[in-house]
């Protein structure tokens, strides 16, 4: 019964931010730690941010750096992504997952949402 759903991608200028959204449900969102990955044509589903389960230990992509915050509310069983300095670069669809341990491979995560679409165009 676990899903993850996202939204909140949509189609912005360059230099554009969006926050996305994805809420749990099914188990105790609390225990699990959480990433966004993205996956555009032609390529690897890539590694973006994950959050520990407290919301102390976060960690990005290299590309995601100084320009994408990921944060959640438990109280609410929502992992945020704020994208801000938007670049073509970014356009993917986001998906959303959640985990028992901190990690940057996608095989290491045990639920995956539906994915939402970013387009940032130039």
């Amino acid at each position: 019964q676990v899903q993850l759903v996202e939204s909140g991608g949509g189609l912005v200028q360059a230099g554009g931010s969006l926050r996305l959204s994805c809420v749990f449900s099914g188990r105790t969102f609390s225990s699990y730690v959480m990433g966004w990955f993205r996956q555009s044509p032609g390529k690897e589903r890539e590694f973006v941010a994950y959050i520990g389960w407290s919301g102390r230990i976060k960690d990005y992509a290299d590309p995601a750096k100084g320009r994408f915050t990921i944060s959640r509310d438990n109280a609410k069983n929502t992992v945020y992504l704020q994208m801000n300095s938007l670049k073509p670069e970014d356009t993917a669809v986001y998906y959303c997952a959640a985990g028992r341990s901190l990690a940057i491979r996608w095989s290491a995560y045990d639920y995956w949402g539906q994915g939402t679409q970013v387009t940032v165009s130039s």
